[in-house]
């Protein structure tokens, strides 16, 4: 275990996140691991802290991905918003760390012979880029439901549209949140974004 730690290196994260898998099985083994491998001359425990540290760091990154992949879209809008605006301020803070120090990082790994693969970040802001857009998408259709719901009932349903007003900027506001922090948009978003602040236009004052 001593030499295949020491000598390991990888091309991509699936080999790391294997071969730490295997060096866990090995070393759970141990009543105490830190005494143990003490008696080991020139064991690689910085190598061993490098590749948890490695294994963590992409474990938790992958998950992020996948619940941005997966991130379930169904009314009612409203709940839809407060959900992702409460996940996206519990990473936001990590992300811009790691934007920050994922240089030094790489460094730091490259000097165990672990290779990082960063680019999980781009994908997941790729990936945050999608739930404002599919949060857009549902508002309008609500919205447009909404309208046709209320076709011809006249000014007693002042409230529902001041309340679908509010919630057209509540959508807007979030999607420019998340497309400053991705750094950008596609062109889904784009349209969405410019048929959004259409709507807003026809109630520019949801608040009054």
């Amino acid at each position: 275990m001593k030499t295949a730690i020491a000598s390991f290196q990888n091309s991509d994260m699936s080999e790391l996140i294997k071969f730490h898998k295997t060096v866990e099985s090995n070393l759970e083994k141990l009543t105490d691991e830190s005494q143990v491998l003490a008696r080991f001359e020139e064991f690689p425990t910085k190598k061993l802290e490098a590749l948890r540290m490695a294994a963590a760091l992409h474990t938790k990154l992958d998950s992020i991905a996948r619940t941005l992949q997966n991130w379930p879209i169904a009314p009612p809008v409203a709940q839809l918003l407060d959900k992702a605006e409460s996940y996206f301020n519990k990473i936001k803070g990590e992300m811009d760390t790691l934007e920050r120090t994922k240089d030094d990082e790489s460094k730091k790994f490259k000097g165990h012979k672990i290779h990082f693969d960063f680019g999980i970040l781009v994908r997941i802001k790729e990936l945050m880029v999608d739930v404002p857009s599919n949060c857009m998408e549902l508002t309008l259709k609500e919205r447009e439901a909404k309208q046709k719901e209320n076709e011809g009932a006249g000014p007693k349903n002042g409230s529902h549209k001041k309340g679908s007003a509010k919630q057209l900027w509540k959508a807007f506001q979030f999607a420019f949140r998340i497309y400053t922090f991705a750094g950008g948009q596609d062109d889904r978003a784009d349209t969405l974004t410019r048929e959004l602040a259409s709507e807003i236009e026809t109630d520019p004052n949801p608040e009054a």
